[in-house]
């Protein structure tokens, strides 16, 4: 169960997991599926004082990309996870495809065939999806969609965005 997590940190979870998403934007589309352990910037200080001029002093939790995670298998990719205590959270990058709610209640069962069944939709719309955890409970998700040209997108933001995304990344802290 977890625990009553860090005012602070819960509070920078959110802004954390909107860097992200303007970090992996500036790579552009088509990205793999990334993964960040999510540090306080204090610890990140006092284990590393030469990062000072790198890094925000006034931001709460500083991201740290990990390498690309296999697209094929995300789940037993993230079961694989463990993180040292030091890092406080994590978030994970995906590049994902929305329908509408009618259009997703019309999916096949089969995970792959439901796949093919979104990609080739005529109303779905790409995204780009950063779901977000502390180690003690705090929750966040940005959603970029997709704009036509060179646009940014709509971004929303909802913890409620990614639920089974949120609880495989709460696992990874799982001891």
């Amino acid at each position: 169960m977890p625990q009553t997590p860090e005012p602070d940190l819960t509070a920078a979870l959110p802004s954390a997991a909107r860097e992200i998403e303007e970090f992996v934007a500036a790579a552009g589309w088509d990205q793999p599926t990334q993964v960040f352990a999510l540090v306080p910037t204090r610890i990140l200080l006092n284990a590393e004082p030469g990062l000072a001029d790198q890094l925000d002093p006034d931001s709460a939790l500083t991201p740290i990309a990990q390498e690309s995670l296999p697209a094929d298998d995300l789940a037993e990719a993230l079961a694989r996870i463990e993180w040292p205590e030091q890092v406080a959270g994590c978030a994970l990058v995906q590049e994902i495809v929305v329908l509408p709610p009618e259009a997703e209640a019309e999916l096949p069962d089969d995970a792959e065939a439901a796949r093919r069944t979104a990609a080739e939709h005529p109303e779905r719309q790409e995204a780009r999806l950063v779901a977000a955890v502390l180690r003690d409970g705090g929750e966040a998700c940005v959603m970029r969609l997709r704009a036509e040209g060179d646009e940014p997108g709509e971004r929303i933001e909802d913890r409620s965005l990614a639920p089974n995304l949120i609880t495989a990344l709460h696992a990874t802290f799982a001891e």
